[in-house]
């Protein structure tokens, strides 16, 4: 395993990080889960990313039972607070009440008393941006929280936490978890010039795109059964690209090039991501063991840039680029 500083901060994070949304706590039994992070820890990752939502927080307690007995000082835990855990009316966004409530839920769940990395899942239009700031202050001041984050925020939203932040003298965010790979690059023409100027590390999401990009679904055949795309708790996320049949002979068309690289498609794309300086970690999840021990084989691997060139030529239209899909929910509350 390689390891990455997260941004401009002292904090060293595995190059591949483990992530449990979708299957901790629902699309995988718990010993399957306990085996895949044990691959995880076995295969030198000592990064973990999970959030309160996840699983309706069930992930996070699964997360924490897998990861009981390790050292906690040789680990770096993340989690995040935004989305509905309730159905009351401060049960949801970045207020200081639902904040401070949530890293306590997230602490007990997990079964630590502190989170490396606290967060922002989405941009929260109807709270001060000064009152999130001063809370996550607060948090990092009080010990509960080592490092402040946010998640699918854009570049102008990014700046105005820093300015708040310099302003106030409040702790300066240190990354964003953005979804970023081969064929959705939203991120680059305006959150990672930003980041990269304001010291902020990528914890890159859907690497492999929910899966696309390892090939497994096949243009004009049937989906394969077991995957995201059949279970009826996960196929929404994937549904708009396993249809797009341009898509997927495309992402055919890159095996050779990935045989050259000495790579199997899903590790190629792990490689592609980890080829931009500003990403920190890419974060990989699994329902099978074999599939950590696989797809961690893409930490450290260098492509050229010709190989580079030649996946954007293959690729071609199926490229999304527009940092104007960057969105979060206009009113939390609603």
């Amino acid at each position: 395993m390689e390891f990455r500083y997260l941004g401009n901060s002292g904090l060293m994070v595995s190059e591949i990080s483990y992530g449990n949304w979708i299957t901790h706590g629902s699309q995988v039994e718990e010993d399957t889960a306990k085996q895949c992070v044990r691959a995880a820890l076995d295969a030198g990752v000592t990064t973990f990313d999970t959030a309160d939502v996840y699983a309706g927080g069930r992930a996070e307690e699964v997360l924490g039972r897998a990861l009981k007995g390790e050292r906690r000082d040789g680990l770096e835990i993340f989690s995040k607070v935004f989305m509905p855990m309730g159905e009351g009316k401060n049960d949801k966004g970045l207020s200081r009440k639902h904040v401070v409530r949530g890293v306590e839920d997230s602490l007990r769940r997990i079964g630590t008393d502190y989170l490396d990395l606290y967060q922002a899942h989405r941009f929260d239009h109807t709270t001060p941006l000064e009152e999130t700031m001063r809370a996550f202050d607060d948090l990092v001041r009080q010990g509960k929280v080592l490092y402040v984050g946010v998640s699918e925020w854009r570049a102008d939203q990014i700046e105005r936490a820093l300015k708040i932040a310099d302003e106030m003298g409040f702790d300066r965010l240190v990354s964003n978890q953005p979804q970023y790979n081969m064929v959705w690059r939203v991120i680059e023409s305006e959150v990672v010039p930003t980041s990269e100027r304001e010291g902020l590390g990528q914890i890159v999401w859907s690497p492999l795109a929910g899966g696309v990009l390892t090939g497994k679904y096949k243009p004009g055949q049937e989906l394969p059964s077991g995957t995201r795309a059949t279970d009826p708790k996960s196929e929404k996320f994937v549904a708009d690209k396993v249809s797009d049949r341009a898509l997927l002979e495309r992402v055919q068309a890159l095996e050779p090039l990935a045989a050259e690289a000495g790579l199997d498609l899903a590790q190629l794309a792990l490689a592609w991501v980890l080829q931009n300086g500003n990403v920190s970690s890419a974060i990989i999840g699994a329902s099978r063991p074999e599939q950590v021990h696989k797809n961690v084989q893409a930490a450290g691997v260098k492509l050229d840039d010709g190989l580079m060139a030649r996946i954007d030529e293959v690729l071609g239209e199926s490229i999304v680029r527009d940092p104007a899909l960057t969105r979060s929910p206009d009113d939390i509350r609603a």
